[in-house]
């Protein structure tokens, strides 16, 4: 594999980890019975899979195979719901640093396959972050009141 063929691997296997993660801290708020919350954490941690998957499919279609690496057991306990969503957006801001890291790359290779697949990723980005920047926004004005948490547990139980 190439240098980024290699760099793409890896953020193949970091996808995967990143469905772990949400799968995790979906575990954390089915616990403190949130299920709304859960639901959603469910739905990112499936998203993520779907990203891996088109990596993979990348790969697979200019005759690389991926190669799945060892994916570091998850963190369990997230603090708050806020601290909850604030480390999911946290996490958010770590890929898409690394997706620009890949773009940038594609474009010194000047690999335009490659360069046109991860604009997909780039443009995902965008709504990744603004999605939790919006949640982490409304979770501060309700300051974790239960009124309000149970509104958007509701809410998110229906995304």
């Amino acid at each position: 594999m190439s240098k980024l063929n290699d760099a793409i691997n890896e953020q193949y296997n970091y996808e995967i980890e990143s469905a772990y993660i949400y799968v995790s801290m979906a575990h954390y708020v089915e616990e403190k019975g949130m299920s709304g919350f859960a639901n959603f954490f469910k739905k990112q941690a499936k998203e993520e899979l779907e990203h891996a998957a088109k990596f993979s499919d990348y790969l697979f279609s200019i005759d690389e195979k991926p190669t799945l690496e060892q994916i570091p057991q998850p963190q369990t306990d997230f603090g708050n719901f806020t601290e909850t969503f604030k480390a999911a957006y946290e996490h958010e801001k770590e890929v898409t640093a690394r997706i620009n890291k890949l773009y940038d790359l594609s474009v010194e290779e000047n690999d335009h396959k490659a360069t046109s697949m991860l604009q997909w990723y780039i443009d995902e980005q965008v709504e990744e972050e603004d999605t939790f920047r919006t949640l982490i926004e409304q979770l501060e004005r309700i300051n974790e009141s239960w009124a309000g948490l149970y509104l958007l547990d509701e809410k998110l139980g229906h995304r």
